[in-house]
């Protein structure tokens, strides 16, 4: 397997950042869901299937990813997962009622085209949530080894979703308390690439897990401090929109 997709697959059930992930997007899903169990969920990039569990509580999830290695491993979750293109989703108009796409936008180049394909297979009043990297200053090792085309601004994750006709209802930041901590880090790796072979994979390794620990403490507590207030900035930003 591709070493990218096979260290997200050791990753997704111990590392901070899924960890947070999961903490952030839940109430969001939540508040989408509106207590309903049986919502038709498509999962559009979703790697090895990591949050497909997550979005099997809200009703059926399924999965769609480009590459086949990781659509092969993603299927040990249990869930159908479709090997297609995002911007040429393999399903009928309005066939689900909640589109997702977590951290993958930034690498599609055409991503008004992916996100037009989202909005046309949710129903008339159904939901687009997205999530994506934010900000140029935060490019990395992180940005070379996925092959990153762009990283957003607030303004334009906005325009993007209402470019492909939705109503966007919310964007706002995730992951404020480790801008600092990224800035540096990522900053660091764009000083020092040159005198590098190639860029590292770190960012999707697990760290000793008392760092690792500290850290999924950290998010909890800007988890549940951002469901009251909104985080002047972070790392990714989360898009909730709807189709009318």
């Amino acid at each position: 397997m591709d070493e990218r997709f096979a260290k997200t697959r050791r990753a997704a059930d111990a590392h901070f950042w899924y960890h947070g992930f999961r903490r952030f997007i839940t109430p969001v899903l939540e508040e989408v869901a509106d207590g309903r169990t049986n919502l038709r969920i498509l999962d559009c990039g979703c790697g090895v299937g990591q949050n497909l569990p997550m979005l099997a509580r809200y009703g059926h999830s399924v999965g769609l990813e480009l590459e086949p290695v990781a659509a092969a491993a993603g299927r040990e979750f249990g869930r159908p997962i479709a090997c297609a293109d995002i911007t040429r989703i393999p399903f009928s108009d309005h066939a689900f009622d909640l589109a997702v796409s977590f951290d993958v936008l930034q690498v599609i180049e055409p991503d008004l085209a992916a996100v037009r394909e989202m909005a046309r297979v949710v129903r008339p009043g159904g939901r687009v949530v997205l999530t994506m990297a934010a900000f140029d200053i935060l490019s990395g090792d992180h940005s070379e080894v996925w092959n990153e085309c762009r990283r957003y601004t607030p303004r334009a994750a906005r325009a993007l979703a209402e470019s492909a006709g939705l109503i966007v209802d919310r964007v706002s930041f995730l992951f404020a308390s480790l801008f600092p901590i990224m800035f540096a880090v990522r900053t660091t790796q764009r000083v020092m690439r040159p005198f590098r072979d190639r860029p590292s994979h770190s960012d999707i390794e697990v760290p000793w897990a008392p760092v690792n620990s500290a850290l999924i403490l950290l998010l909890d507590g800007e988890a549940a401090l951002s469901r009251y207030v909104p985080m002047p900035v972070g790392t990714s930003l989360v898009v909730v929109a709807r189709k009318p």
